[in-house]
């Protein structure tokens, strides 16, 4: 499977990871080994989970875990709302249908903190783009993060653009040596779990992003208070 046809499968459902970006995530997928799995935290309409899918190898679970609650969409959508989360999931399962990937995908619909108990194994490939609140970002990365073996990676999104993700990342992951930071693109920020004695200044690269992070402040303000047009930064 090429990644322009898992794109051409993925870009018209709601969402916002950008192509580039989900190249990145079809790659990673592309990566994991034979019989290992991938998790996705935050599905939303199902944009990302059909470029893991389409990325995957056939004997690669993915699983996808969203409550579909309505709460935590975006920007300033933090409460819960019911009927909003219904039409999320009938989205999200008519779009992996579309793609041909439904039976690709396995659903844990419910809030990450208490899917972690129903999930067994290693997670080879971790893709966070949960609740970018910091209390549930945080969580998110220090738990299902302790389940990514050495060598497994970990793809977090709104990295460096939102507020509660780059708090979360800051003091989740530069203290600890056991992430090594790889780059972005844009605010997909890549991370391998490797052994502490492979991780040279730690928390060097992520520091180095700072500036970024004020500028994308900066624009999104101007956004929010018309001043400026433009996507908001992703």
């Amino acid at each position: 499977m090429s990644f322009a046809a898992a794109w051409e499968a993925a870009c018209d459902v709601e969402g916002w990871l950008t192509e580039a970006q989900a190249r990145r995530l079809f790659a990673a997928a592309g990566a994991v080994p034979p019989g290992g799995q991938i998790v996705e935290i935050g599905s939303f309409r199902g944009r990302s989970a059909i470029v893991l899918a389409r990325g995957a190898r056939a004997d690669v679970e993915v699983v996808c875990i969203d409550p579909h609650a309505g709460s935590d969409r975006g920007p300033q959508e933090i409460a819960a709302q019911p009927a909003l989360g219904e039409a999320d999931l009938a989205a999200f399962r008519r779009n992996l249908e579309r793609a041909g990937v439904s039976d690709r995908v396995r659903h844990l619909r419910d809030f990450s903190t208490m899917a972690l108990r129903r999930f067994d194994g290693p997670v080879d490939l971790l893709f966070v783009d949960g609740a970018h609140r910091f209390r549930p970002a945080r969580a998110d990365l220090v738990r299902w993060g302790a389940r990514v073996p050495d060598g497994g990676r970990m793809l977090v999104h709104d990295a460096f653009s939102s507020i509660g993700v780059t708090l979360a990342l800051l003091t989740a992951t530069v203290p600890r040596p056991s992430w090594r930071y790889v780059g972005r693109e844009g605010s997909l920020a890549a991370y391998v779990r490797s052994s502490p004695a492979r991780r040279a200044m730690p928390g060097l690269r992520e520091l180095r992003e700072l500036p970024w992070f004020a500028s994308n402040l900066v624009r999104k303000g101007l956004i929010a208070a018309g001043v400026r047009d433009g996507p908001w930064p992703h």
